[in-house]
């Protein structure tokens, strides 16, 4: 017989991964663990700043490492995660930003065109300036 002392204390044993077995949860998860590979690139970012900074011989030094195939696959990965990270963060827009025309309320799907649009025109303009 279990006291009821004893019987505040239980807890349900959970699966580790629980999380696992709804679509919503995982791609919940999914998006969270995107972070770490935005926070990667940010860092790459800097060591390119840094190797900039440092001379020809240090920039040569970081295009070599950067060079190498596991860092190749690496920022592949990382590039498929912050799409999906993106990606998701675009798609809340309509649920976390009400715009409103008048009186009347701009309908959400017009607003994600708005935001998908906008990150075309982006693109365009950033592939523009790099390729020429």
């Amino acid at each position: 017989m279990i006291s009821p002392l004893e019987a505040r204390y239980y807890r349900r044993p959970i699966p580790l991964l629980w999380w696992a077995r709804r679509r919503s949860y995982l791609t919940f998860m999914v998006r969270e663990l995107s972070s770490v590979f935005v926070a990667l690139f940010v860092v790459e970012l800097l060591l390119l700043v840094r190797a900039v900074g440092g001379g020809p011989a240090a920039y040569e030094r970081f295009l070599g490492t950067m060079a190498e195939p596991a860092m190749i696959v690496l920022n592949v990965v990382a590039l498929a995660f912050v799409l999906l990270h993106a990606v998701t963060f675009a798609n809340l827009t309509p649920r976390a930003m009400v715009v409103r025309v008048r009186r009347y309320r701009v309908p959400p799907r017009v607003v994600l065109a708005g935001v998908y649009f906008g990150w075309l025109v982006v693109t365009l303009f950033l592939a523009w300036l790099v390729v020429g």
